[in-house]
């Protein structure tokens, strides 16, 4: 790809300050690689509803469609809380992930080995893992309908849908095979098929996937045990694929696993434009003051460099410069231990984009 033109929603809390170090590393990335960056931001989450009345307006939704990518900074914050759940800045994100039908959220977690004092898991436990979850984005009971409340006060009842289709389970199982090919041939598909009937059809359809990808070893393994034995034995997973509400869970626990939430970034993929963003929220309690780790907003632009742009040489340096620039003991107070110095959002972010250029130069 020659021509990279990004769509950027910057958001809500420390989203503005981890997309900028994201946004410099991308742009140098791209001009010593020889692509033509063209970036556009737009308003989105809280933000946008204090300056349009809702978390993502239509325009944004037009213009995202448009782009090769969108990179994401976080949305949410207390300001917004008391809304209806229809207008808080979480319902944009959900807006932005169906409109662009992006239904492979690929959720990578490592132990970088600067990095293993911070692991919370004994040694022994933990060693090097590096596992990906795969992750459905656009169905189950984030979309499921009907999805209301009912009731007088007193009496009242929620009610949410868990839905899945057979040709929603196929697609997003053949990501998944797809990906384990790429790697180390093991998928692991997490469910709760003993409980629930659209999990064991969730079972079924991968199972019979499977009869298309020999080279791949298929497990199954119910969720509650998934979420058990990835702090167990954290090292032994290599690709996990399950629905939208469970890879949601599972993903963040795996956050904790490496240390800190600050070093997750995703991909959302479908066949249109791609969104990359942090795992990490707005945490609007350190907003502003230069604490928050912009690692996973720089390794989210790396994904974006390897599957939208498909440059893996260039993704490979931002991976690599992030890897380098922890072993030289540079640490932003999610990842330091007592007493250890500390380095800011941008320090990092500089600290990352001079080991880039040293790469790529």
């Amino acid at each position: 790809m020659s021509k990279l033109d990004v769509l950027v929603l910057e958001g809500d809390g420390i989203g503005p300050e981890v997309t900028t170090e994201a946004i410099g590393v991308l742009q140098r990335a791209c001009e010593l690689g020889g692509i033509a960056l063209s970036l556009e931001p737009g308003p989105f989450g809280g933000a946008c509803i204090d300056a349009h009345g809702e978390p993502i307006t239509q325009a944004v939704l037009d213009r995202a469609s448009q782009a090769d990518g969108v990179l994401l900074g976080a949305c949410g914050g207390p300001k917004w809380d008391a809304l209806p759940t229809s207008k808080r800045p979480e319902r944009g994100l959900l807006r932005l992930r169906e409109h662009l039908a992006v239904f492979a959220n690929l959720r990578p977690a490592k132990l970088f080995a600067a990095l293993a004092d911070s692991c919370p898991l004994r040694p022994e436990r933990a060693k090097n893992f590096d596992f990906l979850v795969i992750r459905e984005l656009v169905g189950g009971i984030y979309f499921g309908k009907p999805r209301q409340v009912t009731g007088e006060p007193g009496h009242r009842v929620g009610e949410n849908t868990l839905v899945y289709s057979e040709p929603e389970i196929i697609r997003i199982g053949r990501v998944a095979f797809e990906t384990a090919q790429r790697r180390n041939k093991k998928l692991l598909s997490v469910d709760k098929a003993n409980v629930l009937e659209v999990m064991g059809l969730w079972r079924e359809v991968m199972t019979a996937l499977a009869k298309d990808y020999t080279d791949v070893k298929l497990e199954h393994m119910y969720v509650d045990n998934a979420a058990m034995q990835l702090i167990l034995r954290p090292a032994d997973f290599d690709v996990l694929v399950t629905g939208n509400m469970f890879g949601d869970i599972l993903s963040d626990l795996a956050a904790a696993a490496t240390g800190s939430i600050g070093l997750l970034p995703s991909a959302a993929l479908g066949e249109g434009p791609g969104l990359y963003e942090p795992v990490h929220g707005s945490a609007p309690d350190i907003a502003g003051q230069g604490k928050a780790n912009p690692l996973a907003a720089i390794m989210s632009v790396a994904m974006l460099l390897e599957h939208t742009a498909q440059r893996v040489d260039l993704a490979g340096a931002v991976n690599d410069s992030v890897d380098a620039v922890l072993n030289r003991g540079l640490r932003t107070a999610d990842l330091a231990k007592q007493g250890e110095t500390t380095v800011s959002t941008q320090e990092m972010g500089t600290a990352v984009l001079a080991e880039v250029e040293k790469r790529l130069s």
